[in-house]
């Protein structure tokens, strides 16, 4: 993983599922974090390939609750992002989903009551031998890549303390949000600070904090001199922030988010948060459209209130129905659709064009059953 001139999503909870990573890259994002996991819930899980739609799912021992979803598209430049308070726990949960991410990250900046009350987040900020505990025990245990994302501390000198002691420990990269604990999202960031704490460092930095448009990428690299740029709300807002072309439509941004949902089977909630976030950024929850996505119980109504039906039956049909048709199909000829091909064309399958080539070509990823595994 590379932390040169790149621009990155920062991790946002109940925001960076897979639909909205896969949104931002398509955009221009270099990396993307995943939302917030605690280790708690991560070393609940077991690694499942879902064959029906393409992704790796971390599902939670003896339930249906899919704690982490990733898939092969991004797995260059997906960073799983940690909540833990434990370095042996920490590692414990970085072992699980450490060889499907392209690195691990720890939160020390969520000033968040559900994260500091477990002593994860930024309440770490004021732990430095724990900071060092957990970040030593991973860079020693881990081939992949750690990093770790911060707040400033209450003066500049504190904060450069810290991420010079965070610096020894080995990590590929530090994230800072130039924003204090107290401060709210309307509270300037201080670029400056963050600049104090690029200067004292010889590994990458990662600077975060009013991002908004396209052209902000720039002005925050040339006020701190970071190696990289990481955006939140701005994305949030709009994804196409990453995009040098300038930014499209919300609308068309908001739909494309809802048929990435429907494509890789969001959470329902998830989708329905990330969607009212953007509405009430540009309209009001008060509006027909927001009280339809309220309203909405399933992907299949939010599909309805976006005009994505089609969308829809057609992934639905790709995801369930399709993989049988080939089943029954292929199987008279003693061929099934190859492991690592299968999720593939039901993926490929979502393009009307495509969907009915793969009906009139089927041989095209098909092998011998001796080749099955």
């Amino acid at each position: 993983m590379e932390y040169e001139n790149k621009l990155v999503l920062a991790p946002m909870v109940r925001v960076g599922t897979l639909p909205f990573r896969l949104l931002a890259a398509d955009y221009g994002a270099d990396i993307t974090y995943s939302e917030e996991i605690i280790d708690h819930k991560m070393v609940k899980c077991e690694r499942k390939v879902n064959e029906y739609i393409g992704s790796t799912d971390f599902v939670e021992k003896g339930t249906d609750n899919i704690v982490f979803r990733t898939c092969s598209q991004e797995r260059d430049r997906v960073v799983f992002q940690m909540g833990t308070s434990d370095a042996v726990r920490a590692l414990k949960a970085a072992q699980i989903v450490c060889k499907d991410v392209a690195a691990v990250d720890i939160n020390m900046g969520c000033p968040k009551s559900f994260s500091v009350s477990g002593g994860m987040g930024a309440a770490l900020l004021t732990k430095p031998d724990l900071i060092n505990d957990i970040l030593t025990t991973l860079r020693r245990n881990l081939d992949t890549p750690v990093t770790c994302k911060i707040r400033l501390l209450e003066s500049s000198s504190d904060t450069v303390e810290l991420a010079r002691r965070i610096e020894k420990t080995g990590v590929s990269a530090l994230a800072v949000h130039g924003r204090k604990v107290p401060d709210r999202p309307r509270d300037p960031a201080k670029w400056n600070e963050i600049a104090d704490v690029v200067s004292a460092l010889s590994i990458p930095v990662i600077a975060n904090g009013d991002v908004f448009e396209y052209d902000d990428f720039e002005r925050i690299k040339v006020a701190t001199g970071a190696s990289s740029v990481m955006v939140a709300r701005g994305a949030l807002w709009n994804a196409s922030i990453f995009s040098p072309n300038g930014k499209a439509h919300w609308e068309d941004v908001k739909r494309e988010y809802v048929r990435k949902s429907i494509l890789w089977d969001n959470d329902v909630k998830s989708t329905k948060h990330t969607l009212k976030e953007m509405i009430m950024h540009y309209s009001c929850l008060e509006f027909p459209e927001g009280k339809a996505v309220i309203k909405s119980e399933n992907l299949a109504d939010l599909a309805k209130v976006y005009g994505e039906e089609e969308y829809y039956r057609l992934a639905l049909y790709c995801h369930l129905i399709l993989p049988i048709i080939l089943f029954f199909f292929l199987l008279p000829h003693a061929a099934f659709v190859s492991h690592h091909g299968f999720p593939l064309l039901i993926r490929f399958s979502t393009n009307p064009n495509r969907f009915q080539a793969l009906l009139l070509e089927p041989k095209l990823r098909i092998c011998n059953s001796s080749e099955w595994n």
